[in-house]
């Protein structure tokens, strides 16, 4: 088990009817909001007309930055940044999944920064300063709620490219499990392939498997992922099979998941970035394409892992064994469609896809090779 240093100073709010919290939680920031959201579903449900309703009790003025795309854009950045300036917001608030959550860090930190936001993203600057931010989550995949990471597409270069920094903790995140009663069981899926996959890009990755709390804090995780996901197929109004779903999602991304593991990488996150960048597919979709491609890919370098993954997960013994029973769960639990071909994504892609992988890649410092890509990208076909 290796040395770490470990922070995470978000402040959670979970349960029932939590969302009538926001307008206290905000008064402490501030008087004038910037608030960020995606289309129409937040005003569907109703929990729009309630974020309102709290924050006006609590003269909490707001500036609206609607229309965060599934996969967020940087012009879409460049908006609410310019916005928020223009009204001199105090702080954001995002409501949404994984999707709102990340535009809105990217918001705070340009909000400070004289040059261009995209900077962030390709090394070009630090990030020094950002607007407080206050997450409602209404999607449980990414764990940005409670992390301090955020990723963004450039539609531009077609690079989706990621950023994080201490000041991009949110101050405040409310999980309330009501707010995803109404997810489609599509959207539920994605978001249990992406919490999955946070998990297991450590577990797979250290070079120090010696590490018996933090692989047991994985199989804990995810046994919650896959049983809570498995009864919201069923029963979509489960509560506390949402309630469940929504809090293993941000523990599998807020830090806890790799401590103690050596040198974690990346590579699924890096390949399929490349997959959303290109053809905008949702997340969760594209590493749950991936992920299964790469375990087979890897088979024999990390047999052990994969190996102990299977005992404690699938009651499975042999790695080949336990890449079938996940991509079971993908396909026949989860309903995903788990091939490129399946996807629309033709072999004649590959070549692009791994081009664009691979400056990703290298700017992440990973020792993946762009024939490795295209061979994993060949057992996702």
């Amino acid at each position: 088990m290796e040395n770490f240093i470990f922070s995470n100073p978000v402040k959670i709010i979970f349960g029932k009817d939590t969302i009538s919290r926001i307008g206290k939680e905000s008064a402490r920031y501030g008087k004038k909001a910037l608030f960020v959201y995606g289309k129409n579903s937040l005003k569907k449900s109703g929990f729009y007309d309630k974020i309102i309703e709290s924050l006006s009790k609590n003269s909490i003025e707001c500036v609206e930055h609607p229309g965060v795309k599934p996969n967020p854009v940087i012009s879409h950045v460049r908006e609410g940044i310019k916005k928020a300036k223009e009204n001199k917001c105090d702080f954001i608030i995002a409501a949404g999944g994984g999707s709102a959550i990340d535009e809105s860090k990217a918001i705070a930190t340009g909000y400070f920064y004289e040059g261009d936001v995209w900077d962030f993203f390709i090394n070009k600057a630090k990030i020094d300063k950002a607007l407080p931010l206050i997450t409602i989550l209404t999607i449980p995949a990414t764990g940005s709620e409670m992390n301090s990471g955020f990723v963004i597409t450039n539609e531009e270069t077609a690079q989706k490219y990621s950023a994080h920094s201490p000041f991009s903790f949110p101050k405040v995140s409310i999980l309330d499990p009501e707010t995803t009663l109404t997810l489609p069981k599509e959207q539920s899926a994605y978001g249990a392939s992406d919490a999955a996959t946070h998990l297991l890009e450590g577990y797979l990755t250290t070079q120090n498997q010696d590490c018996e709390i933090t692989d047991n804090y994985v199989f804990a995780v995810l046994k919650t992922i896959i049983s809570s996901t498995e009864r919201i197929m069923k029963e979509p109004q489960d509560y506390s099979a949402r309630a469940s779903m929504m809090w293993a999602a941000s523990l599998a991304l807020n830090g806890i998941q790799s401590l103690g593991y050596k040198k974690v990488q990346w590579p699924n996150h890096a390949i399929e970035h490349s997959l959303s960048a290109l053809y905008d597919i949702p997340h969760g979709l594209g590493l749950a394409i991936i992920l299964p491609a790469y375990m087979r890919h890897n088979i024999q370098r990390i047999s052990q892992r994969i190996e102990k993954l299977g005992r404690e997960i699938f009651k499975v013994k042999t790695a080949k064994e336990t890449v079938r029973e996940y991509e079971k769960w993908l396909t026949e639990k989860l309903q995903l469609k788990i091939r490129l071909s399946e996807n629309g994504i033709p072999t004649s892609e590959f070549e692009k896809i791994s081009q664009n992988a691979i400056e990703l890649i290298s700017m992440w410092g990973m020792g993946l090779s762009k024939k490795e890509i295209l061979d994993i990208l060949k057992l996702a076909q």
